[in-house]
């Protein structure tokens, strides 16, 4: 198992920058005729944000409770709210949303299937701070 020093997380924090964080929620129209529509182009808009790197992580939630997804932007508060105040889903009142600043570390990402995390995770042992996907 990898040892985590003291210096290790000193320089792994220096490392970290800014980003957003946004939780949806179901909105008050979320179960109106025509929701599913908006919600179609809610993830046409996800896509685009997407493709244009603004949002890398985005993490539907599939329980059926009133969470319905979280995404990390590369762009800070203010620009995720104009960017989701546009989104027609929120437009519409189907979803609504919080937007929170937070901070992680360039690079990272979400593993593929589980072997994959295991070959990361011996390359991590062999060269801590470069797990990648």
């Amino acid at each position: 198992m990898t040892e985590i020093t003291d210096d290790f997380i000193t320089q792994m924090l220096s490392r970290a920058r800014d980003y957003s964080i946004v939780i949806l929620k179901a909105g008050p129209n979320r179960s109106r005729p025509g929701a599913e529509k908006m919600i179609w182009e809610h993830a046409r808009s996800n896509f685009l944000l997407r493709a244009n790197g603004l949002l890398p992580i985005v993490c539907p939630i599939t329980d059926g409770g009133d969470l319905a997804g979280v995404g990390i932007f590369n762009a800070d508060v203010d620009e995720v709210k104009s960017i989701m105040d546009q989104d027609p889903a929120v437009k519409e009142g189907v979803l609504v949303y919080e937007a929170h600043p937070c901070r992680s570390f360039p690079g990272d990402c979400l593993p593929g299937r589980r072997s994959g995390m295991r070959i990361a995770a011996r390359r991590e042992q062999i060269h801590p701070g470069t797990m990648a996907c």
